[in-house]
């Protein structure tokens, strides 16, 4: 018996990061959509936890406990008295280390595909609560969407969107580290007065009437500044697609990805052969969102309807 779970991809259309915590994470307003690049995770009952990776870049995930498949096998497994024997299988299409939450996707995956083949019986209200001790981005990527994250993005508010949206998405060379991105925040804005995040009522109104030039003039990233500085050449990424007609760009996340907002499918498509062309990022994707969150597309050898 396997299960396998497919997980979106997401991009922030607005990320307000506020001052430190004491706890040295930050408050934020934090306005997930859910992209349609997917991993998929599948868990097989094994005499050990092991996790195997395959895909793009898939040398770069962690195949240890570090990896937050893994430790949502070991959190689920905790919690109901269960021994986590497990082969989690990671077939990679999110980019790694790309500011996308590959490795929190991964994580909601593997934690609904345990629940599903060891039928633990938990609620909704249980696995998000896992999600969110695992990490600030894992509850979104359960539920996928769109939502509105606050705290340090894991309580989640649904948010309405009237229609499509298209992406294209860049992937640079390498990654970045989202804790080295947040600490050029904080170097950046010391000694300024970092104002209180709070969501954009112009950016929500724009994904409630599926309103793709009004959702480009209101979309931001507070960490832009910060990846731009670790990264100077990301500067280029964003020029280039600009210049291809996207309708936005902006840094996904805390980086290196950068998301570019088209206003239609054959604009997705003019702006992601441009970006290649301009020899300023490894690959561009094309995708799509709203997408739905981790779902079970298969158990055992059967794809589900």
């Amino acid at each position: 018996m396997s299960i396998t779970v497919r997980v979106p991809a997401k991009v922030n259309v607005q990320l307000a990061v506020g001052a430190p915590r004491p706890d040295g994470f930050h408050d934020l307003a934090n306005v997930f959509l859910a992209v349609g690049l997917y991993d998929e995770v599948t868990v097989t009952p094994a005499d050990a936890l092991r996790v195997t990776c395959s895909g793009p870049d898939a040398a770069q995930v962690p195949l240890d406990a570090t990896n937050l498949a893994a430790r949502a096998a070991i959190a689920l497994a905790e919690r109901h008295g269960i021994t986590p024997d497990v082969h989690i299988h990671i077939a990679k299409d999110i980019p790694v280390a790309g500011g996308m939450a590959g490795g929190s996707a991964d994580g909601a995956a593997a934690l609904l595909a345990c629940d599903a083949l060891w039928n633990t019986g938990a609620d909704r209200e249980e696995l998000l609560e896992i999600c969110a001790g695992l990490g600030s981005d894992v509850p979104f990527s359960l539920v996928g969407g769109a939502a509105l994250g606050t705290g340090r993005g894991e309580h989640l508010t649904p948010v309405e969107v009237g229609s499509t949206f298209h992406w294209v998405f860049a992937v640079a060379d390498g990654g970045l580290s989202t804790p080295a991105v947040y600490g050029e925040f904080d170097r950046l804005t010391a000694g300024t007065d970092v104002p209180e995040p709070i969501a954009s009522p112009a950016l929500l109104e724009a994904l409630r009437t599926g309103d793709p030039k009004a959702l480009a003039a209101a979309v931001s990233n507070d960490l832009q500044p910060a990846a731009l500085s670790l990264r100077p050449s990301l500067a280029g990424t964003l020029a280039a697609g600009t210049a291809a007609g996207a309708l936005a760009a902006l840094v996904s996340g805390s980086g290196p990805t950068t998301a570019f907002l088209a206003a239609d499918e054959e604009s997705a498509r003019k702006v992601a052969d441009a970006l290649m062309a301009s020899g300023t990022c490894r690959t561009a994707r094309t995708a799509v969102s709203p997408a739905p969150g981790a779902t079970v597309v298969r158990e055992g050898g059967n794809y589900l309807p």
